[in-house]
């Protein structure tokens, strides 16, 4: 691979222009005058920014539900159904229908497979939440995974998980090909990496893409739970290279759930849901999560801890602190006052998905009602010490990172005043999340880049949205590549 210049490039959110020389993988220089090159591509005044990242993907989901009947305007479980109708086979189909993206806490009336029945007679239907903890299935899809006497066809957590693993899939190499798909159109957008936690072997389906055909970002292929034992006897090591990978591969971090999400009223939470007198519950006790944790940390593997409410944030909080082991807390989505400054905790990572704020801001001020000020408080927890990084939780937002990075600034994504507004981020630290901690262009650090149309500097929520990728850079390579 030759040398190739960046000419004319603003360098950051408001910054100069100057020329950056790319050679073997990686910034050469970052110059007022341009170097000699192999090869020179005018950027006209595009902004050059460190490459983005998505920190908490689900690629398998994401690709099939980039594919699925969009029922995330529905508000009501009829209107579902009836959004879904249009799109399901006869009576006789073999292929299960999937319909994504409901929140059925705000509806008037309940789910329940009786209603699927009533309008899709005979049919297999399955509806995802929008947070991916609760399916709802029709009579015809629960025979189809071996749970035809369920009694409302609404299953929650691991019951969910299950269900949806149950599922026929589709045929393995067509299943890759979406995959990589969805990762060159996440490039568009000016992805260079994803941590991927999808509940499967990420290592070994990851390496099978890569082995089929190119794949335009790096990945860090974290361990579900169930596997960490099969992962430990395999010497998987968080931060190793996966062999044969050429770098783009990585081992990442074993996922371990502490609780549930907001929309189930399964997050573990110190007050009581209003409207059900519960406070959620933990998926395993603080003795337990310690002792996965330490096996984990014992064998080199990082945990991610999902926490979302806020005794449970607490409670890995407190795992972490006995531990005293590197790892992740993901969502973090309520934190009790006292818990902001314990995420300084050295090695720490809070994994934050932004539009979660204003997606769920509506169930928020139902369910957790008077504290929606430490709800997705990102500013809060950045004030405190906290390492923050930036993902979609993908299919539950877009995997594109400028929807992150515009809910982390304004805190709104429709015409409503901002989400709390004190908890948003400066442009400057939301963009630094988002690429992982880079927050300029220094030489030696690999060429992962994204070239963009528009400065960030000043724009709204919506002109961030917006923002036009020219180009993106992963090790040098053009994996994106528009008008310049």
């Amino acid at each position: 691979m030759g040398s190739l210049l960046l000419r004319n490039g603003r360098i950051g959110p408001g910054g100069p222009l100057r020329h950056v020389l790319v050679a073997d993988g990686r910034i050469a220089a970052v110059s007022d005058e341009p170097p000699p090159c192999d090869e020179s591509v005018d950027l006209q005044g595009g902004t050059v920014l460190p490459g983005l990242w998505d920190c908490h993907v689900h690629s398998v989901q994401w690709a099939q539900a980039r594919l699925r009947i969009d029922v995330g305007a529905a508000r009501s479980a009829r209107e579902a159904v009836d959004l879904v109708a249009p799109h399901a086979g006869g009576s006789e189909a073999a292929a299960v229908t999937v319909g994504f993206g409901f929140r059925d806490a705000l509806w008037p009336d309940a789910p329940d497979k009786s209603l699927l029945e009533a309008v899709l007679p005979g049919r297999a239907v399955v509806l995802l939440s929008n947070d991916l903890h609760t399916a709802w299935f029709s009579p015809a899809a629960l025979a189809a995974v071996g749970r035809g006497g369920h009694p409302t066809g609404v299953l929650t957590e691991q019951d969910c998980y299950d269900a949806v693993a149950a599922l026929p899939p589709p045929p393995e190499e067509e299943l890759d090909r979406r995959v990589a798909e969805a990762v060159t159109a996440a490039a568009a957008r000016g992805v260079v990496g994803v941590i991927d936690f999808e509940f499967a072997d990420n290592v070994t389906d990851w390496a099978r893409r890569l082995r089929r055909g190119r794949i335009d970002a790096r990945v860090i292929c974290s361990i579900p739970r169930d596997r960490l034992e099969e992962a430990i006897g395999r010497g998987l090591r968080t931060g190793d290279p996966v062999a044969g990978s050429g770098g783009l591969l990585e081992v990442g971090p074993v996922k371990i759930f502490s609780d549930g999400s907001l929309n189930t009223r399964s997050a573990y939470c110190e007050d009581p849901y209003p409207d059900t007198g519960s406070h959620g519950a933990p998926v395993m006790s603080p003795e337990e999560l310690r002792g996965v944790m330490s096996l984990a940390a014992a064998h080199g593997v990082h945990p991610a801890v999902h926490a979302i409410g806020d005794l449970a944030v607490g409670m890995a909080l407190d795992a972490f602190e006995a531990v005293g082991c590197p790892g992740r807390i993901e969502h973090a989505q309520l934190v009790r006052p006292a818990d902001f400054a314990r995420f300084a905790l050295p090695g720490l990572i809070a994994g934050v998905q932004p539009a979660h704020a204003p997606d769920d801001r509506d169930v928020a001020e139902r369910l957790w009602p008077g504290r929606t000020g430490r709800a997705y408080a990102y500013a809060g927890l950045l004030a405190a010490g906290a390492r923050l990084e930036l993902g979609s939780d993908a299919p539950v937002a877009p995997l594109d990172p400028w929807d992150a990075i515009a809910a982390a600034v304004a805190r709104t994504d429709d015409e409503r005043p901002p989400f709390h507004p004190e908890q948003g981020l400066t442009l400057q630290a939301a963009l630094a999340a988002a690429a992982r901690g880079r927050s300029g262009l220094r030489p030696g650090d690999p060429a992962d880049l994204v070239v963009t149309g528009r400065d960030p500097a000043g724009l709204d929520g919506d002109g961030l949205r917006r923002m036009p990728v020219l180009g993106t850079l992963l090790g040098g390579r053009w994996t994106h590549r528009d008008s310049i």
